[in-house]
């Protein structure tokens, strides 16, 4: 059973919304799940018998062409909501970035509290809303000409991402994408995603700490290049 006493988004996470018994009544319907990386957590065409929230780590929303080429749709943060809740069969693969840990509900139990908490569903019906507004974004970054362009706001999501203040990005973060996986989401090629970031970091904007983490120097002339 999750526990939500520890758990660190129960105060960003949907359930957040309900009353202690409530969320514990719900627990009880629910397990723990970790996924490595690189592991699916749901694939396209598998029934929807299952929903999750993100504990910690990052998942990328995938889809895979007929020649096998990724695309990467979404990233999934913490305390960001898992699953296709009205759709009969999932329509793309859920995928871990890092290691993850998800607190997962079957379909059923939740739909049950749904309907037994207004509130709750309220609160997916937000975060909803706000996936879609971070997957419109996603496309926006994507369609902007420069790369540096490109790279700097997607460094600036991941510090947001990170962040438990709603109005600060943190200063300090782990990337959960590989360089190829930044590559394939911004449409750049693995050496220019490489050059830029040094460049960021000859610039004195980013300062790089081992083979993910990234520290943020300068965050406002990254805002400035990614023209936010």
């Amino acid at each position: 059973m999750p526990d939500c006493i520890h758990c660190p988004v129960r105060e960003s996470a949907a359930c957040a919304v309900l009353e202690e018994d409530e969320r514990e009544a719900l627990a009880r319907s629910g397990r723990n799940l970790t996924a490595q990386r690189g592991e699916t957590v749901f694939a396209a065409g598998d029934e929807n018998t299952a929903c999750a929230t993100l504990v910690s780590g990052a998942l990328k929303v995938r889809s895979v062409d007929p020649e096998g080429r990724e695309r990467i749709l979404a990233l999934i943060h913490p305390a960001g909501f898992v699953g296709e809740m009205f759709a009969p069969f999932a329509s793309h693969d859920i995928v871990a970035l890092t290691e993850s840990r998800l607190c997962v509900f079957g379909r059923g139990a939740m739909e049950r509290a749904i309907e037994d908490h207004p509130a709750l569903a309220r609160a997916l019906l937000r975060r909803s809303q706000a996936a879609l507004h971070e997957s419109r974004s996603l496309l926006e970054m994507t369609a902007q000409g420069r790369a540096e362009a490109r790279l700097a706001a997607l460094l600036l999501d991941f510090a947001a991402a990170a962040s438990h203040s709603p109005c600060h990005g943190t200063e300090r973060f782990d990337l959960p994408l590989s360089r190829g996986d930044i590559a394939n989401l911004l449409g750049l090629t693995i050496e220019t995603v490489s050059r830029k970031i040094g460049a960021f970091e000859s610039e004195g904007s980013i300062r790089r700490e081992g083979r993910r983490g990234i520290e943020l120097l300068d965050p406002a002339h990254l805002a400035e290049i990614a023209g936010r």
